[in-house]
């Protein structure tokens, strides 16, 4: 395939070999959630953005497997570097039981492994001034170990404060977190002591209290003359720079500058959550980096292809089992791909591509869409189409997909994109005239 020259090319969705494959799949998996009837043919040709089902149609991606491929699929920038090697047998080791290295001089190592990641990491995470990073499986995972290193900093903590529409993951610990939807959480039993902010992202005349001349409802819940919580026996905050599945919501800087110094007032620490934002997917290497913020810990997973808790040494705690090895990653192959990634995002100037073609997308959405699109918005190749109902919403999803664009909805009636952080000019181009294409079906332009 020549990414060049590359076109979305598609017949009936899913075609029949699709079909056998997912009722195959069905017979055995548990019930979950898919966002398209695709199946991807992992041996036919696919590079960048462009990929072929087992039927043959070529599909442009904008999911990026929600940001956990951040350069698309078998992308020279990572499979020339990977390539190189002859792999082992495990790439996996068991969490914590043994290190793994490859030589005799991490210095002069020819394959990098989870310790270069960690390297990395902190490289990319020193304007925090952090220094120790513990990696998992997964973002749920990574958030779940920053609660419990927080908790370990403040071993009498009763409390923790996170955000209306916040998604933090699936496991029971992270679902306390989690307020976006109904369905995520709803039978499952909660962590006490778990309190909800709104998370305002109000351009002018802010209803959600965090702009009062007498205190954000934040900061007067904390106060030590008329507070109804203690300071000290708050573990953490937990606050995504950007909202990812609760609809690509991007925060009033008045806000996130009120949440970060009142938990600098008091030594509340402040995790982030990055896991869909971080690792350049915004123009920058972390969201937060857009704000007034200094984070205490961040979360990051997806297109670092680990899981991984980044903090400062003295908020993790001193004890080798406290965090252990049920939640720790130990994958070669992983932590590889995780060093290439951030290797090619510094070597390709990929901030600044994710920067410029974020901006070209957003133009010609707000140029050439529909009088149904409400709102666009982004940051970087982090982007929303707000749409004026979620059946339209989903409708545009849908017709999409017929013409050979894979996209994605999130919170209430918003589309999300997530091109490679690589994508041409061409690339944009091409996706936005399906995508306004797709919303042309819901109702003529009328400009």
């Amino acid at each position: 395939m020549d990414r060049d020259t590359a076109i979305p090319d598609t017949a009936a969705l899913p075609g029949p070999n699709a079909q056998a494959w997912i009722d195959f799949h069905s017979e055995y998996a548990a019930a979950s959630e898919y966002s398209h009837e695709f199946v991807w043919d992992v041996t036919a040709k696919a590079d960048g953005p462009f990929v072929t089902d087992v039927d043959g149609n070529v599909l442009l991606d904008f999911t990026c497997h929600i940001g956990a491929a951040p350069l698309g699929y078998n992308n020279e920038k990572i499979m020339s570097k990977v390539r190189e090697f002859d792999l082992v047998e495990p790439t996996k080791i068991a969490g914590q039981d043994m290190y793994f290295g490859i030589g005799g001089d991490p210095e002069t190592a020819d394959i990098p492994g989870a310790s270069h990641l960690m390297e990395k990491l902190v490289a990319i995470s020193s304007d925090y001034e952090m220094d120790t990073v513990f990696l998992s499986n997964s973002g749920a995972e990574a958030v779940e170990n920053a609660m419990k290193i927080t908790h370990d900093y403040n071993p009498t903590a009763k409390y923790a404060y996170a955000f209306e529409g916040s998604f933090h993951g699936r496991t029971l610990g992270t679902l306390s977190l989690t307020h976006s939807k109904g369905v995520y959480t709803r039978h499952y039993p909660e962590i006490a002591g778990v309190k909800t902010l709104p998370f305002c992202d109000c351009d002018d005349n802010c209803e959600c209290g965090f702009e009062r001349s007498d205190g954000s409802q934040f900061r007067t819940a904390l106060e030590p003359e008329g507070g109804h919580v203690e300071p000290d026996e708050v573990a953490f905050v937990v606050l995504e720079p950007i909202q990812g599945v609760g609809g690509y919501r991007f925060p009033n800087e008045a806000f996130v500058s009120e949440v970060d110094d009142v938990c600098k007032s008091y030594d509340i620490p402040l995790i982030v959550d990055e896991i869909q934002s971080g690792v350049g997917r915004t123009g920058k290497m972390w969201a937060s980096d857009h704000y007034q913020i200094e984070p205490d810990v961040i979360a990051s997973a997806k297109g670092l292809r680990v899981g991984a808790t980044i903090s400062r040494e003295e908020i993790f705690p001193s004890e080798k089992n406290r965090l252990g090895s049920t939640f720790g990653g130990g994958d070669l192959l992983a932590s590889m791909q995780g060093v290439f990634t951030i290797e090619a995002i510094e070597q390709h100037d990929l901030l600044d591509n994710a920067t410029e073609r974020g901006r070209q997308a957003k133009e010609l959405l707000r140029d050439n869409a529909s009088s149904h699109v409400e709102d666009v918005r982004g940051k970087g190749l982090m982007l929303a189409v707000e749409v004026d109902s979620q059946d339209n919403r989903d409708a545009v999803v849908a017709a999409a997909l017929e013409r050979g664009l894979l996209i994605l909805g999130c919170g209430k009636r918003t589309i999300r994109l997530l091109p490679p952080l690589d994508a041409t000019e061409r690339e944009i181009e091409m996706g936005i005239s399906i995508l306004c294409d797709a919303l042309d079906t819901i109702t003529p332009r009328t400009h």
